[in-house]
């Protein structure tokens, strides 16, 4: 994003989901895989999470992964309209559902009593609705965290090292931060470049959040991104580029 425009104008440049879906849904033979399996790549993470958290069976939330990327690659996307609202919604539907018949399915081979899949149960809406978001959120922070690693080789700037020495070690002051870093660098900072550093790496952390959530909004305007961010409780990561611009 560029600091000179405006956060809607940013927002508006930013290719959503939804054009991804377009693709596939619309386009023939080779443009209709490569933009499933972008989708599939994309979320497949999240998709894992809240798979094994449903089943509580590693091998289970396998074999529903393998259904569900079947499924999609095929071409079943029928059930995706932009008027039903967000993409991960539609997602979290199936999702659901595959869960649900999973537990309700007859075993040829029975669980042991004490498996977890047995305790865990069908999933309910609400544990649904929780799970998903869960992992959702952190699938969006692992794609961000990767677009600040990517943006410090392109750029040299240590975004991202110094922002994730910070989240591993959130207690430690800046003297002892350049300190150390400087060791790993082979390179001297002073606390006063790490704490600048650091300033920015969060800003940048901040957009480059903001550019993931809005990928899977219908409608990417100021209003629909803050609720977004509110229900994936990212809000405190992103509000301070959303307050400044109100400001400005």
């Amino acid at each position: 994003m560029s600091d000179h425009q405006s956060i809607p104008e940013r927002l508006s440049q930013i290719p959503t989901l939804w054009s991804v879906v377009g693709h596939a849904r619309e386009q023939p033979g080779d443009a209709v895989i490569a933009a499933q399996h972008q989708l599939l790549e994309r979320y497949g993470g999240a998709i894992r999470r809240y798979l094994l958290a449903a089943v509580r069976d590693p091998d289970g939330a396998d074999e529903l992964f393998q259904t569900f990327a079947y499924r999609f690659l095929h071409g079943d996307l029928r059930g995706v309209r932009r008027e039903r609202g967000r993409f991960r919604d539609y997602v979290k539907g199936v999702l659901h559902h595959l869960a649900v018949d999973y537990h309700k399915r007859p075993r040829a081979q029975p669980l042991p009593a004490e498996h977890p899949a047995l305790e865990a149960g069908p999933p309910s809406l609400v544990d649904s609705d929780r799970d998903f978001l869960t992992s959702w959120r952190d699938e969006l922070l692992a794609h961000a965290w990767a677009a600040l690693e990517r943006f410090e080789r392109d750029t040299g700037q240590l975004y991202f090292t110094v922002l994730r020495y910070r989240a591993d070690h959130p207690d430690v002051h800046s003297p002892q931060m350049a300190e150390e870093l400087s060791s790993r660098l082979k390179k001297r900072l002073s606390s006063s470049s790490v704490r600048q550093s650091l300033h920015r790496a969060r800003e940048k952390f901040a957009d480059l959040l903001l550019e993931e959530v809005v990928q899977s909004l219908e409608s990417p305007s100021s209003q629909a991104l803050e609720q977004e961010l509110i229900d994936l409780e990212l809000w405190e990561y992103c509000r301070p580029p959303l307050d400044r611009q109100k400001k400005n």
